[in-house]
């Protein structure tokens, strides 16, 4: 890129200090030039303390349990994004990038990652896989989504799902990716077909809130507009949690 746009980052104003953990994990697969990774075109430094990238042969990736390019997953990315899983799958080297942080009241620390991610892009990678949004985008489609003027939103940092419930004509809004904010996902549940675009909305908004530094305690209730106070948050969940690989705020929609 001639013109890098400087990544930046934003405070959280609802911050208070907590005991939460942020982890951060991505997969860029390419072959890369022996050069300094151009990090500082994006505003980042480097990566901060606690993420760390290590260079792995493709090959010997394959082998690992997590590999996420194989399985269930696999088959997932190949489906939704042929072209960039053919260039991820076809690439000879792959760089880890993971680690966690303690929660903090600004986001340097995700500006700093996401530089480090598009310096790799400028010398060899050619996709990057984010396994908490179950991402996998080409070089290209990853920096019109983050290389973005004033900084991509928050959502382009998550993502939202509607999976239907047992219960006739009812759906579950739910989020993957909080865990980058150290913060829990968010849950609703029994969302009538009406209220699809609604919850999502909401969803969406308290998950915002989430990543500006917010927490919601049990049994707090929430004042939403047409709804009243009856939507009222459930802390669930865990980071064995198969839904999620995180803790979660739940909450039903009410009847």
């Amino acid at each position: 890129m001639s013109h890098p746009i400087t990544i930046p980052a934003w405070q959280r104003p609802h911050w208070q200090a907590s005991d939460e953990e942020i982890l951060l994990q991505f997969y860029v697969f390419g072959q890369f030039d022996a050069v300094r990774v151009p990090s500082l075109d994006y505003g980042s430094p480097g990566l901060p303390p606690g993420i760390s990238a290590t260079n792995h042969s493709h090959g010997d990736l394959r082998a690992w349990q997590g590999y996420p390019l194989k399985g269930t997953m696999g088959r997932m990315f190949k489906a939704d994004a042929p072209e960039a899983w053919q260039r991820a799958f076809d690439a000879p080297e792959v760089m880890v990038v993971r680690g966690t942080l303690q929660d903090c009241p600004a986001t340097g620390y995700l500006r700093d990652t996401l530089g480090v991610l598009a310096g790799l892009l400028d010398i060899g990678g050619s996709a990057i896989l984010d396994p908490q949004i179950l991402s996998l985008l080409d070089a290209a489609a990853w920096r019109r989504k983050y290389l973005v003027r004033d900084g991509a939103p928050i959502r382009n940092h998550l993502l939202i799902l509607c999976d239907g419930e047992s219960a006739a004509g009812r759906s579950w809004i739910h989020t993957r990716g909080m865990r980058k904010f150290g913060r829990p996902d968010i849950s609703i549940r029994q969302v009538p077909e009406a209220a699809l675009d609604r919850a999502g909305l909401l969803c969406e908004k308290l998950a915002e809130l989430q990543a500006l530094g917010a927490h919601f305690a049990e049994g707090q209730a929430l004042d939403v507009e047409g709804l009243g106070s009856g939507v009222v948050a459930h802390l669930r969940g865990g980071l064995d949690d198969p839904q999620f690989n995180n803790t979660c705020v739940e909450f039903h929609w009410p009847p």
